[in-house]
């Protein structure tokens, strides 16, 4: 295989790795991709983002190929990834990739590879669980692992997963460091807890804290927290050269100045958190009490990421932040670099000033 051949599968091989630990479901995941690698072709350039033009073309010569040894790379960036290995996804998400690149390998294979199948026997005979892990990794070479929920919705609440806007929210505070080094963050609804982990590991905040409301979403909150080698802020053991990192309660509809008063942020983040005119009213409130409890000090900044499902959501935003006084304007769009979040998908993030 030509040097860029051996590029070009390396990073289609780390691309099967990061979407792989991040994703839920196999609709995310380049199965293309696994064509191209398959039939040893030249691979594209860009590679990602004129597969879909190969498809007729790629599944015409699968026959072609007597070489499982990609599959077998792909089974270890995956499936036997060391991280999937410590901390694995759930056992529907697992056996369904194993079973799809079983098939992969069988249209391609007359000689079944061992591996694969003894991959998949150990998922049918593992136990399901209303929890699995997705993992994402990091440029510093270290990852995120969060514990999550296997259904979208659970205990009332879609909290107990990640959504998109967390994702985004993460990649961009990854590329603006500086908007959190050495200053203390608070993130309201922080849900399965990505985004902050991501800061506390990426931008060395002096103090995190990770709120919400929910009973359930808060005991995943700590756990992941735990999970990720953080100490909570009670640990008398926590590394000296790491964030303040606390866990509160806070519910937007009760929350006074004077409990909002004590978390003194310099920078207040939150995604995904304008899902219903409810919610976003509630929202604008805690700001306005954020704004009045810092009145005699510089107010701290504000960023909200979300996904743009609605347009009438995001309007209604907008007018009651003018309502409510607060200035805001859009940050620029950021290229997806890092994490696997729905490219299709219309994401925008606020720069609000209180």
């Amino acid at each position: 295989m030509a040097p860029e051949e051996n590029a070009g599968t390396e990073l289609l091989l780390q691309s099967f790795e990061r979407r792989f630990l991040a994703a839920r479901t196999l609709r995310s995941f380049p199965w293309q991709a696994v064509i191209v690698l398959v039939t040893g072709t030249q691979l594209p350039s860009p590679i990602l983002k004129s597969q879909r033009r190969q498809d007729r073309s790629l599944e015409a010569k699968l026959r072609d190929s007597s070489d499982s040894e990609l599959l077998r790379d792909i089974l270890h960036k995956t499936v036997k990834h060391p991280v999937c290995v410590k901390h694995p996804p759930s056992v529907k998400y697992a056996r369904c990739f194993l079973s799809e690149l079983i098939k992969k390998h069988e249209a391609v294979h007359t000689e079944p590879l061992d591996e694969l199948y003894e991959a998949l026997a150990e998922t049918l005979m593992a136990k399901e669980s209303t929890q699995g892990h997705r993992s994402y990794l990091l440029p510093s070479g270290g990852s995120v692992t969060l514990s999550e929920s296997t259904a979208i919705i659970s205990y009332g609440t879609t909290g107990l997963v990640t959504w998109d806007a967390a994702l985004y929210l993460a990649e961009w505070a990854i590329e603006n460091p500086a908007v959190f080094t050495n200053r203390t963050v608070l993130e309201l609804g922080s849900g399965a807890g990505l985004t902050g982990l991501a800061i506390c590991k990426m931008c060395r905040p002096r103090a995190y804290i990770f709120s919400d409301c929910h009973s359930r979403v808060l005991e995943q909150l700590r756990g992941n927290v735990l999970l990720n080698g953080l100490s909570l802020e009670a640990d008398i053991t926590a590394k000296l050269d790491s964030p303040r990192v606390t866990v509160a309660q806070l519910d937007w509809d009760v929350a006074t100045v004077h409990q909002l008063s004590a978390f003194q942020p310099d920078v207040v983040i939150a995604a995904d958190v304008l899902y219903c005119p409810e919610a976003i009213m509630s929202l604008v409130g805690v700001l306005r009490r954020l704004a009045a409890c810092r009145e005699h000090q510089r107010a701290p900044e504000v960023y909200v990421a979300f996904t743009v499902r609605n347009p009438e959501t995001c309007q209604l935003f907008t007018t009651e932040l003018g309502r409510a006084g607060i200035r805001w304007e859009v940050e620029p769009r950021h290229e997806q670099k890092l994490f696997p979040y729905e490219e299709h998908l219309e994401m925008a993030m606020l720069n609000l000033t209180l």
